[in-house]
């Protein structure tokens, strides 16, 4: 699980990452999601870990939440930023990886 992105739920993939015990991979069983649609609700949880954190800043400030709150969004924030940004490194290395391939 990445703390700032939730959980991401493996069994909804299906194949080598779905509950084996239950339904065996087989190379018929499909994703019920594509790798775009999980890429969109990670980046889309991300966007709302960072708006709650600005929210709550702002709150803060205004005296209307703790500090123990405000540091807690802010870092989650912060961890949700971080792997965001190893996600989008590791993808665009992925890609120059293939793109050097020769065909």
């Amino acid at each position: 699980m990445i703390a700032g992105l939730g959980a991401i739920d493996f069994g909804k993939l299906g194949g080598a990452f779905g509950d084996t015990a239950t339904k065996p991979a087989t190379a018929a069983t499909e994703p019920t999601m594509s790798f775009a649609s999980v890429m969109n609700d990670l980046a889309t949880r991300t966007v709302d870990t960072l708006e709650h954190a600005e929210k709550m800043s702002v709150q803060g400030i205004q005296g209307q939440a703790d500090a123990r709150e405000v540091v807690d969004a802010v870092m989650s924030a912060e961890q949700a930023l971080q792997a965001a940004v190893a996600i989008r490194d590791k993808i665009v290395s992925a890609y120059m990886e293939i793109s050097r391939m020769s065909i």
